[in-house]
């Protein structure tokens, strides 16, 4: 029996682990798995919401860390999360995504000698900037298994000195999630509780803190918001760091733009997935409206996720207010559908995929184990 301890920390973790519990509980016969909570993200709206719309099972273990500077969080999620370590002794660590529980818990684990699996590994903007960069690499140096999304995450890999028999191509569990969810999606009646009709309005989200934690940056961005919104209505579920900003910078609120406090994962589905437009500075948002193909605009100078661009439906603006607008524009000019092409392995079986190769990986570390002990034998005897 193989015992996985499952790693979530923000909401993007419970959209990617959801399916790979699911998969693993197929298994039960051959697998056993607990579920740890952080609590990096941790009030009703932005955590609790998420484990109800996902159908996903209530941590076995709370961690509690809060929030705080990176360092404070980092640290009190490793000091928090060794104990349950020691007690548990897993086999595999799974840790998702890039925020600071990944790299926490993974830096943990592996110091304990227990296995990390890294899913959405290879993923890089490039901009060490961006504190997602900094966990995304250092994951991936020190994780056992890297559970790739798609090719560039591999060359990227690749070119970072990784042995090629530690990466595995799984696809995009995002999506997984996603395809799952549509229908339940449809009974959301958001669009009806916001009076908006589909395709008739555009959907925002900004967190990043070089978007919202500079005041001149977070101006420029909502003065070109001002201006698109004056011609199409733009609904903005907020983030509450941005929140703080826009209430500490005193940045008044654009007519025809809507900001709420954040919604569940089922009520935002059906509400950007009807939107003409989505405007972000999210990864995982890049990735689902390429999947849906609806017209993305990512309000940042970089991505770590290029197939978006290169196949799908976003397009890399930056913060300059000007080519913002003029992004915008040129889609509300466009009344065709959307086109994309659906990326390699996005097709709603990564959680299968994944957990494949946990279990491929273990029975390999156990037959090398065979051999070892095998060739200690021969050796004693001779």
């Amino acid at each position: 029996m193989i015992k996985i301890l499952n790693v979530v920390g923000a909401r993007p973790n419970f959209m990617k682990m959801a399916p790979i519990i699911a998969d693993i509980k197929r298994r039960a016969g051959r697998m056993s798995q607990s579920l740890i909570h952080t609590g990096q993200h941790y009030d009703e709206t932005m955590s609790l919401a998420f484990f109800r719309d996902l159908d996903l099972p209530l941590p076995d273990v709370d961690l509690g860390v809060g929030s705080g500077t990176h360092a404070e969080q980092t640290a009190r999620v490793m000091l928090a999360f060794e104990p349950v370590l020691l007690e548990q002794r897993p086999d595999w660590v799974v840790v998702v995504g890039d925020v600071n529980s990944t790299l926490a818990c993974a830096l943990v684990a592996s110091k304990l000698g227990i296995r990390v699996a890294h899913v959405e590994a290879g993923l890089r903007s490039f901009d060490r900037t961006m504190p997602e960069e900094i966990n995304r690499v250092l994951t991936d140096q020190i994780a056992d298994l890297l559970l790739t999304p798609s090719r560039d995450a591999d060359a990227n890999l690749l070119c970072e000195g990784i042995r090629p028999e530690r990466i595995v191509r799984v696809g995009n569990v995002m999506i997984d999630t996603l395809f799952r969810s549509l229908e339940a999606a449809k009974k959301s009646d958001i669009l009806e509780v916001l009076n908006l009709q589909p395709r008739q309005f555009a959907v925002l989200t900004l967190h990043r803190p070089a978007n919202v934690d500079a005041a001149a940056t977070l101006r420029g961005i909502f003065s070109a918001l001002g201006e698109i919104a004056s011609r199409l209505p733009i609904v903005f579920p907020a983030h509450p760091r941005t929140q703080l900003r826009l209430r500490e910078f005193g940045i008044e609120q654009p007519r025809g733009l809507m900001i709420l406090e954040p919604m569940g994962y089922l009520d935002f589905l059906h509400l950007w997935s009807n939107a003409r437009l989505v405007m972000t500075d999210s990864g995982g948002l890049q990735e689902e409206t390429t999947a849906l193909a609806v017209q993305c605009l990512t309000l940042r100078d970089n991505t770590e996720r290029p197939i978006t661009v290169e196949q799908g439906t976003n397009k890399v603006t930056g913060r300059d207010p000007a080519r913002i607008i003029e992004a915008a524009t040129e889609v509300l000019r466009d009344s065709r559908p959307a086109q994309t092409r659906v990326p390699e392995l996005w097709d709603g079986r990564a959680a299968e995929r994944i957990v494949e190769a946990l279990l491929n990986a273990d029975l390999e570390e156990r037959a090398g184990e065979r051999e070892s002990g095998r060739a200690g034998e021969l050796t004693e005897s001779s």
